[in-house]
């Protein structure tokens, strides 16, 4: 036998790593290959993922850097080129004699002596339309910058407000407290000679000071319970917030110069100067924040010619801009006027046809007065665009369109009523505003309104009542929103202008249905939307509502149009229907501790069931136009030198430029 073999002989092995140069611990070429190494062995779905988080966070610094940079800029305004455009010379408009017998004398606002340029305002607002130099715009820009620095401070402890689209909101806790009662400073006197002295109305008449009670019952309720909130709940004697910009208060700016209100367009006025600040994280609609705050303080720079208003207006112009940054130059419908971050609603990419298309006359103004052409651009751009799309039915727009594409959506669906209705409103008010020249303007509203003529148009059974109805791929539906009621006090204006004659025929018809709409009502005020009977034989009304739509939210647009009608015919009978909806809205919407509250069933008198809430366009548009109304005197706001935006604030028709 073979002795076994002996064992294996035991090896040890060393491994060496030669550095070239450097120590192990300090070699940066060895950790440049240690991470090599490391990448490589990670899997292709690890790098990619690894990639995109890289790329993601790269373009988030990118866009923060983009937003940042634009909030600033709109904080700071204009450029140094920009700010030597000098404003253009607004009218403005003396205000009625106080309704009070006898005024008082505010303290704190210094008397002036008459000058031979000066415009007379409410007594001891003697305010002459602003043309200030370089030097003035120059101090008024640090002064702008130093309040929103001031308010960036105050606004850390303020509470944030959820804001829905077109009012839905969560409500704030309660709390406010009263206004001052002592008086501001004088307020800031523009340095500019006024274009010409216009003649002081006369004393209101009785049904004048009807209106002015009941604005001074509404603004009591205001003032007590939501004083710089946005919106009156006048039952709870509580408050609402949309925007958290005190929109009831700048939306009657206006209102109280035209009725004489001395003492509370001043305190309201300090309350613009003091508190009234845009640099907030909140989303505003653009449409309506243009429409009610741009349009405010344009209007009420206007007519008192304080320049206070202009520099907030272009202040909140200059944050609205951002939502006109879209692929198509189609605006989005929501801003932050904070951040400057702009999107659409949440549930679509889509803007309404009539929200983008109905801000134009604001924009524009906001440009004239300025002298920066960034504003009118933005708007009219819309304009254009809308202009050159398909999908029309003979002037007639879809409801909506894509912020992306910039094309119309929802196509074959055609109405005058919410959703639509100011883009015809519109397109005769800027040929108005802007002297009658842009033709473009004008083909396209005679184009719609043959539309309407051919496709919407429709009377009624029994009464022959001429209605505007709605069109939905080819089937006509009898249904007709109180909105729609604009429309007589547009037809007329356009034929006071030189339109065709029947355009005037057409809005006396479409004035007596708006206010049967009313009249048919058991309470004597219109429901939200109503619908027409077409059937001869049947035993109903011609006006029909449904149990959804039986509320009235305060709506001014039958009394708007009584207005225009009875301005340009000179007809009582439309200051008398005026006078039965003024009568009804006391009788079944005024609140006893203060202001008016909507109502739910316009068809029960016993119980109207109120809503809790004043809108802010009752004080804004809907006694304003009452107001008006009941005037005699056709030069208050004479319809040859003003348009009306489609929140009732006032502003000018564009003179022709000076020769020489």
């Amino acid at each position: 036998m073979y002795p076994p073999p002996p064992p294996a002989p035991h090896r040890d092995f060393i491994s060496v790593t030669l550095s070239l140069g450097q120590s192990y611990d300090g070699s940066k070429s060895w950790r440049r290959r240690s991470c090599w190494r490391k990448w490589k062995q990670l899997s292709r779905l690890q790098r990619n993922v690894i990639l995109f988080f890289l790329t993601f966070l790269l373009l988030c610094g990118l866009l923060s850097y983009i937003s940042v940079a634009d909030q600033w800029r709109a904080v700071d305004g204009r450029s140094a080129e920009e700010r030597k455009v000098r404003p253009a010379d607004p009218p403005v408009l003396p205000a009625p004699q106080k309704a009070d017998a006898n005024p008082e004398n505010s303290p704190g606002l210094l008397p002036q002596k008459p000058q031979r340029h000066f415009r007379r305002g409410p007594p001891n607002l003697q305010i002459r339309a602003p043309d200030k130099d370089s030097k003035d715009r120059r101090q008024d820009d640090t002064r702008r910058r130093d309040e929103v620095v001031g308010d960036a401070r105050q606004e850390e402890s303020t509470q944030r407000t959820v804001v829905s689209w077109r009012g839905a909101v969560i409500e704030p806790e309660q709390g406010t407290e009263p206004p001052s009662r002592k008086a501001e400073g004088p307020p800031t006197k523009p340095s500019s000679q006024a274009p010409g002295i216009q003649n002081q109305p006369a004393s209101p008449n009785e049904r004048q000071r009807a209106v002015i009670d009941a604005f001074r019952h509404a603004w009591t309720g205001y003032r007590k319970f939501a004083w710089g909130h946005d919106e009156l709940k006048p039952v709870s004697r509580s408050f609402s917030e949309w925007f958290g910009l005190g929109l009831t208060l700048i939306d009657a700016l206006d209102t109280m110069w035209i009725l004489g209100l001395k003492k509370e367009f001043e305190e309201a006025r300090k309350w613009v100067s003091k508190k009234l600040r845009f640099q907030k994280d909140v989303d505003v609609n653009l449409f309506e924040s243009t429409i009610r705050i741009l349009g405010g303080l344009l209007s009420a720079y206007h007519l008192s010619g304080d320049d206070l208003f202009l520099r907030k207006a272009e202040d909140f112009g200059n944050r609205l801009l951002p939502a006109f940054q879209t692929p198509s130059r189609i605006p989005y419908s929501d801003v932050n006027i904070g951040t400057g971050a702009a999107h659409p609603p949440r549930w679509t990419s889509d803007s309404t046809v009539a929200e983008v298309t109905s801000i134009q006359l604001e924009f524009r103004e906001l440009s004239r007065l300025t002298g920066s052409k960034k504003f009118q651009e933005a708007a009219e751009e819309v304009t254009r665009r809308v202009h050159s799309l398909s999908g029309k039915k003979d002037g007639l727009v879809p409801m909506f369109i894509n912020t992306h594409s910039g094309l119309f959506t929802h196509m074959g669906v055609f109405t005058l009523g919410a959703r639509a209705d100011s883009y015809y409103e519109y397109l005769l008010k800027q040929w108005i505003q802007g002297g009658k020249k842009e033709t473009q303007l004008l083909e396209d509203y005679l184009e719609a309104v043959e539309g309407i003529k051919r496709h919407l148009l429709r009377r009624s059974e029994p009464r022959k009542l001429t209605f505007v109805g709605e069109l939905a791929h080819g089937r006509f539906s009898a249904k007709m929103d109180h909105l729609v009621c604009f429309l007589p006090g547009t037809l007329a204006l356009g034929a006071h202008h030189g339109l065709p004659a029947d355009h005037m025929e057409l809005a006396r018809a479409l004035m007596d249905t708006c206010y049967q709409m009313n009249r048919q009502m058991e309470t004597g005020l219109s429901p939200e939307i109503v619908h027409f009977n077409l059937y001869p034989q049947s035993d109903r009304k011609d006006v029909q509502v449904k149990p959804a739509d039986r509320h009235n939210l305060l709506r001014p647009e039958t009394v708007e149009s009584l207005f225009y009608l009875h301005r340009l015919t000179g007809e009582r009978k439309y200051q008398d229907w005026g006078w039965e909806i003024l009568q009804s809205f006391n009788k079944y919407t005024r609140v006893p501790s203060g202001g008016y509250s909507s109502i739910s069933n316009v068809q029960d008198p016993l119980n109207p069931q109120p809503r809790d809430k004043m809108e802010s366009f009752f004080l804004g548009e809907t006694l304003k136009y009452l107001y008006l109304l009941f005037s005699d005197d056709p030069a208050l706001l004479s319809l040859d030198a003003y348009v009306f935006n489609t929140e009732a604030h006032p502003l000018p028709i564009w003179a022709p430029p000076r020769v020489g």
